[in-house]
């Protein structure tokens, strides 16, 4: 992954949630009511949530986890009430604050909030690694390395997901570039699932490990797929 072009990415998706987006990402994210469209994104990033948490121990006393890219913290609250040390971690400072703001003190005591890069080595090591809908916004050789600089880090698995490539996304993804550049998100990224499996059996950080499950999340506007990586243990 070039740097330069992974450090211009980071800072075009910094600024969108912090400057552009923060509202509308604090509404979709609460209970209020939102527009159908959104109401299915909504539907569609909580059906995935659950299919990230169903792949984790239901106890998760005493296991360390990475929240990678955590938006609001709804999902490492989840993690949190489980057992689970939750390291939650996003670029944007603004959407950092409003996930503390959300969460009360006394559900807060297993989670620690990081505005800054998941690929930070300072944030330590972890049993896992979540990242949902994080790591959209870049092409399949740049997750790929993505990836490959997180897995060092993890002793169990990684549980992340990407912008399938499908019509339907292709579609919606055009008609999104017809609106004006200041309305919307940097763009995402579809990538094919095979193409993924592919470079990552190949990849030599990932010799041991395997991808024992993938999940598509498809909720009108929402269109995502889970995949888990699992280290395989002698």
């Amino acid at each position: 992954m070039d740097a330069i072009s992974y450090l211009s990415r980071r800072g075009k998706l910094q600024d969108y949630f912090d400057r552009t987006a923060l509202e509308a990402w604090a509404k979709l994210t609460s209970d209020v009511p939102v527009s159908g469209i959104r109401a299915t994104v909504r539907a569609g990033r909580d059906q995935m949530r659950n299919s990230i948490i169903s792949r984790l121990p239901e106890n998760l006393h005493g296991r360390s986890v990475l929240d990678a890219g955590c938006g609001t913290g709804a999902l490492a609250l989840e993690l949190a009430k489980k057992g689970a040390k939750v390291t939650a971690v996003d670029l944007s400072p603004k959407l950092i604050k409003l996930a503390k703001d959300r969460i009360p003190e006394c559900d807060r005591q297993n989670i620690q909030f990081h505005a800054g890069d998941m690929l930070d080595e300072a944030l330590g090591e972890f049993d896992y690694v979540v990242g949902m809908d994080s790591m959209i916004h870049y092409c399949a050789s740049d997750m790929l390395v993505v990836l490959e600089k997180l897995s060092p880090r993890v002793k169990d698995k990684i549980l992340f997901t990407f912008a399938p490539s499908t019509l339907p996304l292709e579609l919606m993804i055009r008609v999104g570039r017809l609106f004006p550049r200041k309305n919307r998100a940097p763009f995402i990224e579809p990538i094919s699932q095979l193409k993924l499996q592919k470079l990552i059996s190949e990849s030599p950080w990932f010799f041991d490990w395997s991808v024992p499950f993938t999940n598509l999340v498809s909720s009108g506007f929402y269109k995502s797929q889970l995949m888990e990586l699992q280290k395989n243990h002698a």
